[in-house]
């Protein structure tokens, strides 16, 4: 069943940036997945719900990995945030958002008080002073929370729209539809239309607010339509990886790659790309998806 809201293209930047403007970016840890196979492999291939349940039942060691996300201070468009972490129900009970199935295998789980909106709150903001909302992509582990920021407008590309809303077996791709089948505000970027610009190794970005703060990069691959997010800081840069890097291995090139990604060859292009950067800018920060140990040597501020 397709997903019964639409969205808006976004052809031009966002109101609010100034010339000039640097950001500040306050990670966020809402949440983590337990996974029954390491690093949040997938067996693919036929029968791939009853491979899950064979590992889930085989005893292996599970991977538990964080669900982080961020948020960006802009000086004049205000707070932005990327990703959504987990939705506060998971702290009780998963499955309801995440799905019976989905729940059993990824068992997520939360602190109580430690989702994104409490930890808004807790900054003296609230869901509803969060004017933009950056989605890297719509996997359910990223999307749990967005029914929590009905006043926000949320910024996807358009190919990871697509894909998400009418795509097929939205389940078996990592999506579950209920969590942005809400009437909010939608806006997609396409990376195939004019207007769309390079930046250091990153084939293709849209400046958010023209300003240059807040650059969206197209790294397709892990997803169909993933992007990572390039915020300027006072000295150099920091760039929300997302899931085009799991770990910091990966980026590094000291562990295996991601297995079973959407498109592989999209994947390792996308990989390049934020190789190829941080070996330009080495003192530029690039966060990975769900690297447990990266996070926990991850600072509460960075400006």
């Amino acid at each position: 069943m397709k997903v019964h809201v639409e969205a808006k293209p976004l052809h031009e930047p966002l109101a609010g940036g100034t010339q000039g403007a640097t950001v500040a970016v306050e990670p966020l840890l809402a949440g983590t997945v337990t996974w029954p196979l390491p690093m949040m492999e997938r067996p693919g291939g036929r029968f791939e719900t009853l491979k899950l349940l064979r590992a889930l039942l085989s005893g292996r060691p599970p991977t538990t990995v964080p669900c982080p996300a961020f948020l960006i201070r802009h000086p004049s468009a205000g707070a932005i945030l990327v990703d959504t972490g987990l939705h506060p129900s998971v702290a009780t009970d998963g499955r309801e958002n995440f799905g019976r199935l989905a729940a059993r295998l990824g068992k997520p789980a939360l602190e109580p008080g430690a989702d994104v909106p409490a930890q808004l709150r807790a900054r003296d903001l609230s869901p509803a002073e969060i004017p933009i909302v950056v989605m890297t992509h719509l996997h359910i582990d990223h999307s749990s929370a967005i029914s929590e920021f009905p006043d926000s407008t949320f910024v996807v590309s358009e190919v990871e729209w697509r894909a998400a809303t009418v795509g097929p077996r939205p389940s078996l791709n990592g999506y579950r539809r209920r969590h942005f089948d809400y009437a909010f505000d939608y806006r997609t970027v396409d990376f195939d239309r004019g207007g769309i610009d390079s930046y250091s190794s990153f084939a293709r970005c849209f400046d958010l607010f023209g300003d240059g703060s807040i650059r969206l990069a197209y790294t397709p691959g892990h997803s169909a339509g993933h992007m990572s997010v390039i915020a300027r800081l006072g000295q150099h840069d920091f760039v929300i990886g997302g899931d085009a890097t799991y770990t910091l291995g990966q980026l590094e090139g000291s562990a295996p790659l991601a297995p079973r990604p959407f498109d592989a060859h999209n994947y390792r292009r996308s990989l390049q790309e934020l190789r190829l950067f941080r070996k330009e800018y080495p003192d530029a920060i690039v966060t990975p998806g769900h690297d447990p140990g990266f996070y926990a040597k991850l600072g509460d501020r960075y400006e």
